[in-house]
């Protein structure tokens, strides 16, 4: 009988804590900071390499432009109507209307970085998104020795 009391007690302390209707993530302040749905990492406050896209009136940050193209595959989303952080002129633009270098340290080192004019050996954002869903990028040692030529 005792050992069937204890079991009772058990039980209810068990159902009840599970059946708890208030969050935990409830006690803590909504942080502001930006986390990037791929790696789980922060969005720099100085958007450098950053990239948006818009989902379901959304709007998620990529820390890293190869972040946005992988993430957008993985949930079979439309990359092409993100935006991208431009080096040059420090502002968001449509990611298709930006040119792409590759072979600068990035957050996650993917290495594209987003132009918003055009300069010398620029790539567009079909090519980045085929080159990163091939592995094609800094973070591939091969590709990375190719690049910066050691």
């Amino acid at each position: 009988m005792k050992s069937f009391n204890l079991l009772i007690i058990f039980a209810l302390s068990f159902f009840t804590a599970c059946n708890s209707t208030q969050s935990s993530s409830a006690k803590e302040p909504k942080s502001k900071s930006r986390v990037c749905p791929k790696c789980h990492m922060e969005v720099d406050k100085s958007n450098k390499h950053s990239a948006s896209l818009a989902k379901n009136d959304n709007i998620y940050y990529f820390d890293d432009i190869g972040c946005l193209v992988l993430w957008s595959n993985e949930n079979k989303l439309d990359a092409k109507s993100a935006k991208v952080f431009t080096k040059d002129s420090a502002r968001y633009i449509d990611a298709t209307q930006a040119h792409y270098k590759i072979g600068e340290k990035t957050p996650m080192s993917y290495g594209f970085v987003a132009f918003e004019d055009s300069a010398e050996e620029t790539i567009d954002f079909d090519e980045v998104s085929i080159k990163m869903l091939r592995g094609e990028h800094m973070a591939n040692p091969k590709i990375r020795k190719q690049i910066l030529g050691y």
